[in-house]
């Protein structure tokens, strides 16, 4: 679902798969990160690429605010707390610097744990 900001001079639309791509490359980007999770329907966690790099994140975009969860698997011997604290700070900046939407929260669920050369499929 496309959301609407009101300008002055007309309307800008963002969808929820923009925000979710952006998130997923935020994530990407963000070191101590092992893959994303694409959740119980998909029946195995998915290994971040540009191609599959909205697995394991949902949004909700409003007009102005959005919401983003979530899923990953973090690098074993990595400080999770510390990854995650990141990640949502990357993701945050990264939604809010593109799309100008307030981002009021973004949770992570860790849901495993790889070694460097795992290979998640």
């Amino acid at each position: 679902m496309a959301e609407q900001l009101q300008l002055e001079k007309g309307n800008i639309r963002i969808s929820n798969d923009v925000v979710s791509k952006i998130a997923g490359m935020a994530a990407l980007e963000t070191p101590g990160i092992a893959a994303m999770s694409g959740g119980l329907s998909e029946g195995w966690a998915k290994r971040l690429s540009g191609k599959n790099v909205q697995k394991g994140v949902t949004v909700e975009v409003g007009q102005l605010e959005a919401a983003i969860d979530l899923r990953i698997f973090v690098l074993y011997e990595t400080p999770i707390h510390e990854v995650c604290r990141m990640l949502q700070q990357n993701v945050r900046e990264a939604v809010e610097s593109m799309t100008g939407l307030r981002v009021v929260e973004v949770n992570v669920k860790v849901e495993g744990v790889a070694f460097k050369n795992d290979e998640i499929s």
